[in-house]
Formats: structure tokens, C-alpha cells, sequence
């Protein structure tokens, strides 16, 4: 089966360092203000990706490119590439200096959903910093689809039909070239543990209001 040039090629990690130069060598697009916030850092990296990756990556690589997307869709920028690929890449930014981090990527649904075309990509970019007054210093860019995650560095979290999300971004695991179809049984499996846990808690809080209820029967009005 034909797979991505990007991810599945020697360009993998050259791909990475380049998006790590790249940010590094930009000036002047944090304030003090901004610097102090992690969400306003994480939006102006995502601003200058934004309008950037396309370039950094290589026109021929990327076609249809848009960074135009709503707060709560599923991807930050999306392109196609030649071999009629199509990547959606969901950016995340971690404050290395911060202890604990546990962002979301996706619902379990709609990846399941998105990767039933097996020329559907989603990408996830990691952009680890920190920072000095102004200056912004990236530490690691994680580029990769998300099936090059472990599951030990991967959770659920109970939303909907389920987020899959990263357990703690100071912990990323990347296994380069592991395979689609062994990750998605992995996270079927990871569900059918997950679910039925979920059942138990709904359950237990059931019978809790049921308590309540009971309570309210048979209490003045």
C-alpha cells in the first residue's frame, strides 16, 4: 500500500529539524505580554506556522493549502501532496519550564471516521520551547502522524465518544514507521477497556441520584 512520502521516507526527520530552524530563526513575534502566557505563545507559533509551513515544507509538497480552520475543528492547517495525500495537522505547543501538560488531539470518532480513507493523514506538531524575556527557544518539534505515538505516552479522556490526548507532553513517545493498522486495533482495544469503566461510573452515578432523588420524595416543599 502506497504510504506517506513525508512520514515514511528519510524527509521524516528532516522535515522536523527544518520546522525547528525555522522557528528559531524568527524574531520579534513575542512581546512581553505574550511571553508570559503559554496560550499566547501557542497562538502566535501557530500564527507563524500557520502562514509559513507551506513554505518550509516545499510548495511541491504542498497543494491546497489552508491554515484557515474554526477553533474547534479537527485540524490547525491542512494540505494536500502529489500523491493525492491529504494531511490534517493538529498544532500543540508545550512550555518545557511547565510540569505537567495534557493536551487534546482528537475525538476517537472521528479519527476512526477520517481513517477509513487510507490517504487521509492526522498529523500532529508538537512545538516544545522556552523562553527568555522575548526570545523564543524551540527545544524539539514532534511532526508526525499520530499512529507514530505510543500508547504509553497516550490516554482517553472521557468526552463525548472519547479524547484521545497526551498523557504529558514532557513524555513523548515516537515509534517512526509503525504501522496503521496495528495502531487502530491497539486503540480499539484501549476502548474496550475504557468504555466499560465509563459504564461503571455512570452507574455509580446513577444510584447516587437515585439517593438524591429519594431524598427530595420525601422531603418538604
Amino acid at each position: 500500500m502506497e504510504k506517506s512520502q513525508i512520514f515514511y521516507s528519510e524527509k521524516f526527520s528532516e522535515v522536523n529539524e527544518a520546522i525547528k530552524e525555522f522557528l528559531n530563526s524568527q524574531e520579534d513575534y513575542l512581546s512581553l505580554s505574550t511571553a508570559n502566557s503559554p496560550r499566547a505563545v501557542g497562538d502566535a507559533i501557530q500564527d507563524v506556522l500557520g502562514s509559513n509551513l507551506q513554505q518550509v515544507l516545499g510548495e511541491e509538497n504542498c497543494k491546497n493549502y489552508s491554515a484557515d480552520f474554526a477553533r474547534r475543528a479537527m485540524a490547525d492547517l491542512a494540505f494536500e501532496d502529489d500523491n493525492g495525500f491529504y494531511y490534517v495537522i493538529d498544532i500543540k505547543t508545550h512550555r518545557i519550564s511547565t510540569k505537567f501538560n495534557m493536551p487534546n488531539l482528537t475525538s476517537v470518532e472521528r479519527l476512526s471516521r477520517f481513517y477509513e480513507n487510507d490517504k487521509n493523514v492526522f498529523a500532529v506538531l508538537m512545538v516544545a520551547y522556552d523562553v527568555e524575556g522575548t526570545r523564543l527557544e524551540v527545544e524539539r518539534v514532534t511532526f508526525v502522524p499520530i499512529e507514530f505515538l505510543g500508547w504509553d505516552c497516550l490516554t482517553i479522556g472521557a468526552l463525548g465518544w472519547g479524547q484521545i490526548q497526551i498523557a504529558n507532553s514532557n513524555s513523548i513517545t515516537v515509534n517512526p514507521g509503525y504501522s496503521r493498522k496495528q495502531w487502530m486495533l491497539e486503540l480499539c482495544d484501549t476502548l474496550s477497556n475504557f468504555y466499560p469503566r465509563e459504564v461503571a461510573k455512570i452507574e455509580k452515578r446513577l444510584s447516587h441520584f437515585d439517593k438524591v432523588k429519594q431524598f427530595w420524595l420525601n422531603h418538604t416543599d
